[in-house]
């Protein structure tokens, strides 16, 4: 499946583009910008992996940080705010918290975001912590 994706590099670069290989199993993942430009990415350099609905966005939208108690995506999941080496903060759904693993996704609470799903280096990452 062709996804598009916004790659977020923990020395700030940013490239946007498709990817059918970024995932969180891999080493690396192709990245092909608008224009056709193919570049093989190592996960290690990346902060963030954001899935998207659109490369474009909305920069001036601001995302919900409070679920909604009706959002049947958090079944199971736990809300946890992730701040980044960076300031970033996302307040998303994960499945897997504690993390223990390397790479792991979260789910931005805001249904309408235009992020999809997210896939975090936790290396990249000051602090995790649940929302109650």
């Amino acid at each position: 499946m062709i996804n598009n994706v916004v790659a977020r590099f923990r020395d700030g670069r940013v490239l946007k583009g498709s990817s059918l290989d970024a995932h969180s199993q891999k080493p690396t993942f192709h990245l092909r910008s608008p224009d056709g430009v193919m570049e093989e990415i190592a996960r290690s350099e990346m902060k963030a992996i954001f899935f998207v609905r659109s490369l474009d966005g909305d920069p001036d939208r601001n995302d919900s940080v409070d679920l909604d108690p009706t959002d049947r995506r958090a079944r199971g999941m736990k809300t946890v705010r992730v701040v980044f080496e960076d300031d970033e903060v996302v307040i998303g759904l994960t499945s897997h918290y504690p993390v223990t693993r390397p790479f792991f996704f979260v789910l931005p609470v805001d249904a309408d975001s235009n992020n999809i799903r997210i896939l975090v280096n936790r290396d990249a990452i000051k602090e995790i912590e649940p929302q109650d």
